[in-house]
């Protein structure tokens, strides 16, 4: 399983992005920044409460397009495409036009 925090701050709702990737599963979690452990970008935020959460087949025919909705509803569409492309060089997305 690979994993990969982005901790983007004002510009993402909650203030950080977790995710877990494997051949089977997608994870993306939203979660809320934790203050008490300070307001930089190097603070201990592994203990951040989680807010929202995703699960995604990434066999799916639309996993691409479900991945990419939930994360511009957390960010901005340049951090969502950074995310996106990590995930890729993790596992293969499906995005089937019918």
């Amino acid at each position: 399983m690979s994993t990969k925090t982005w901790k983007l701050g004002e510009v993402c709702q909650g203030g950080i992005i977790t995710v877990k990737a494997t051949k089977t599963k997608v994870i993306i979690i939203g979660k809320e920044w934790d203050y008490s452990q300070g307001s930089r970008r190097g603070s201990n935020q592994s203990n951040a409460k989680e807010f929202t959460r995703i699960e995604v087949n990434p066999n799916s025919a639309k996993s691409y397009r479900e991945v990419d909705d939930f994360l511009n509803s957390l960010t901005t569409s340049y951090h969502s495409g950074k995310i996106t492309e990590w995930i890729e060089s993790k596992v293969e997305l499906k995005n089937v036009i019918w």
